[in-house]
């Protein structure tokens, strides 16, 4: 007789959710598994790094997700080169604020989770259906958001049914929002978006939008300690990606490079104090 072979039971237990799947066998490999321990209820923030600021917005033809490179610990800088922007698949792009650990725990088993539908169902899961799966992995992380390990992602991407780009928000209890042309998360946001508003405007082309995102950033870093700026010493840009029609494309640092030196050399000759 023949003996059933252990992969393939496995495999035809599995449904098209990753996450699910592994909570049912391996829940400690969830990143809401995390134990703190001893560490008091609202003081574990102070205790990881954090990630801040991304922004997001639309232009003629697709979205574009950008973020800059700086992790703070307190009143620390804990790193200057974090990413803080990633591909979720071909056609959605995925941002993170808050502690920074949990946060690329999350991305990679949302990456796991959208590959892993598309090997199941043999088509891609649409973007209504990423941006909740997306919330249902942040509402799994409460109980460590409410002990300061919050993590607040920005999803967007290019809806090839409706044959645009668009922009997913959330809040820590797995809430989710549509946003329209423009967002930004982290504690910069609020300088981020005031620059949004002023410098959006329908019928961007992708260097132009490029260009309002790094100026907003470079606001938010302006304002916001914990956001940081354009680094000529270092050379380090912001992590910036557009997604289309054609697919996701991460935008060439020699490119941000020429951008963000043109921006300082505007604002240097400007002059201005506040």
């Amino acid at each position: 007789m023949t003996q059933p072979d252990p992969a393939q039971a496995v495999a035809a237990a599995a449904g098209s959710s990753f996450s699910e799947h592994l909570s049912r066998h391996h829940p400690d490999l969830l990143p809401s598994a995390r134990r703190l321990g001893s560490i008091p209820a609202g003081s574990a923030a102070g205790a990881a790094p954090q990630a801040t600021t991304i922004v997001s917005l639309t232009y003629a033809g697709g979205v574009l997700m950008a973020g800059d490179r700086r992790a703070t610990m307190g009143n620390m800088i804990a790193s200057r080169h974090i990413r803080k922007v990633f591909p979720a698949d071909n056609y959605s792009v995925l941002g993170i604020a808050g502690t920074a650990g949990i946060a690329l725990d999350m991305i990679r088993l949302f990456q796991v989770e959208l590959e892993h539908y598309d090997k199941i169902e043999g088509t891609p899961m649409s973007l209504d259906g990423k941006s909740n799966r997306l919330a249902a992995m942040v509402r799994q992380n409460l109980p460590l958001a409410l002990q300061g390990l919050a993590v607040i992602p920005l999803f967007a991407g290019y809806d090839t049914d409706r044959h645009e780009g668009r922009i997913f928000s959330y809040d820590v209890t797995g809430g989710r929002y549509e946003e329209y042309e423009h967002h930004s998360v982290g504690s910069g946001s609020v300088f981020a978006r005031g620059a949004l508003k002023k410098l959006w405007r329908p019928g961007l082309d992708e260097e132009q939008a490029v260009r309002v995102a790094l100026e907003s950033l470079y606001d938010a870093a302006d304002d916001d300690s914990a956001t940081g700026g354009p680094d000529l010493v270092r050379k380090l840009w912001p992590v910036v990606y557009i997604v289309n029609a054609a697919g996701i494309r991460e935008i060439p640092e020699r490119e941000l490079h020429q951008m963000a030196e043109e921006l300082v050399a505007r604002r240097s000759v400007a002059g201005l104090e506040a």
